[in-house]
């Protein structure tokens, strides 16, 4: 005779330690495909790794239904991953729980690959950004999290102003009389190589708090970021946009103090932020260590 009773639910025993709350309880890197807007009606469909979390408020309860998550967490894979289909899925993750839970977060780490054109010559490469976006819903309210990072180059103000030192004093031993045939001089410099200051690439890390306003899409705001900045990474370079990174480089020479205050000056004036850290990095070719800036919103009391 076989036996056939209900399967057991272990969750449902008593609870043999303290009963107390807890804040967070879920899973941790699940994989999910979601669909990001990139334009108005335009999507593009990432890899994800997803970390869900709903809060156990009734302390007298042994744990949280997980399967229940992970089932309305698919549900991103066939809405678009909006305000309005995050709000829906936290409230969703919260109403799973039969009255055990109050709260709800969600986090979605994925890259983000973008077409990118070349400089000058026309080419098209693709980059991708890593991106975090985070929900949560609280008493009631929600609130959304942006996190990413954009990669830029740099180069030193400080070492730059020495390069042209060395240049000036090259072409001053060079040429002995006090005027010289311009055509010489041209010359002269497209053989010489004296002196070249040291650049880098850097990166600015970005956490922005939106409240409860809808996610921007992320292109414009990626490319915006770049944009302020004056100097991004490329992708497919031919020799003509080499030699115009270079000249970009030039014409933006740039402490990690002046990058900050360029990322800062877009933000200021970006009303959907709420509130919003971030630290640029330049990993410094010169030294063996790197040169940052954080800064705040906020400042920190």
């Amino acid at each position: 005779m076989q036996y056939s009773g209900s399967l057991p639910d272990i969750a449902k025993t008593q609870i043999e330690t303290g009963t107390y709350p807890l804040q967070w309880v879920g899973m941790e890197g699940i994989a999910a495909p979601i669909n990001i807007a990139t334009a108005k009606d335009q999507q593009q469909v990432v890899a994800a790794k997803a970390n869900v979390y709903v809060s156990l408020d009734d302390a007298a309860e042994k744990g949280i239904h997980m399967s229940r998550l992970h089932a309305i967490l698919n549900e991103l894979s066939t809405t678009a991953c909006d305000k309005d289909g995050l709000g829906k899925v936290l409230k969703k993750m919260v109403n799973s729980q039969a009255g055990i839970s109050q709260g709800a977060r969600i986090e979605l780490a994925f890259d983000l690959l973008l077409p990118k054109p070349s400089l000058l010559s026309n080419e098209t490469g693709y980059q991708t950004y890593p991106i975090e976006i985070c929900g949560q819903l609280q008493s009631g309210q929600y609130d959304y999290e942006l996190k990413l990072s954009v990669p830029y180059s740099s180069t030193c103000p400080c070492s730059a102003a020495l390069s042209r030192q060395l240049l000036a004093n090259a072409i001053d031993s060079a040429f002995a009389t006090s005027s010289i045939d311009k055509q010489t001089l041209l010359t002269w410099v497209q053989a010489h190589s004296i002196a070249t200051p040291h650049s880098q690439r850097s990166y600015a890390y970005l956490n922005l708090s939106l409240g409860d306003n809808p996610l921007p899409f992320l292109p414009p705001l990626i490319f915006g970021i770049e944009e302020a900045i004056g100097t991004p990474v490329q992708t497919m370079v031919k020799r003509s946009d080499e030699q115009e990174f270079a000249r970009l480089n030039a014409d933006n020479l740039m402490f990690c103090e002046d990058a900050a205050r360029r990322i800062k000056a877009m933000l200021e004036q970006s009303t959907w932020i709420k509130d919003y850290w971030f630290k640029v990095e330049h990993q410094e070719s010169l030294h063996a260590h790197d040169a940052v800036v954080i800064d705040r919103k906020f400042p920190a009391r």
